[in-house]
């Protein structure tokens, strides 16, 4: 593993998703999901999110719309959240939940608008 893009993806995963989140990630790894960890750490969070030519709150509406694509939706929920550290508005999420809707189907939407609705709750965000 290369540890300069380890360091550098685990400074931007911190950045988006919490540093608490990332930490309790790492210290629940353990010898089976130790080595993802960090592999993902490195080369999703390093070289994906480390890529300045996109900034990191497009890249989160990116990720929330192909997440939710996907119908992943415990991490488009971790997702979620870390698009609003990154300076998206509900506004925004709104729409790529729209977007979702008309590629993806109604009820994939409705699942996106489930967890968002949980999201921006949390944050107190009306």
């Amino acid at each position: 593993m290369d540890q300069d893009l380890f360091e550098k993806g685990l400074e931007q995963r911190k950045a988006t998703l919490g540093a608490e989140y990332v930490e309790n990630n790492l210290a629940k790894a353990d010898d089976f999901t130790l080595p993802f960890q960090e592999a993902m750490t490195a080369w999703c969070w390093g070289f994906g999110w480390g890529d300045e030519t996109i900034d990191a709150k497009t890249r989160s509406m990116m990720n929330l719309a192909m997440i939710g694509a996907l119908g992943k939706m415990t991490e488009w929920e971790i997702h979620c959240r870390g698009a609003l550290n990154n300076g998206v508005t509900k506004k925004e999420i709104q729409a790529i939940i729209h977007v979702v809707g008309i590629y993806c189907g109604v009820p994939q939407a409705l699942e996106c608008f489930r967890v968002a609705r949980k999201v921006l709750e949390e944050r107190g965000i009306e």
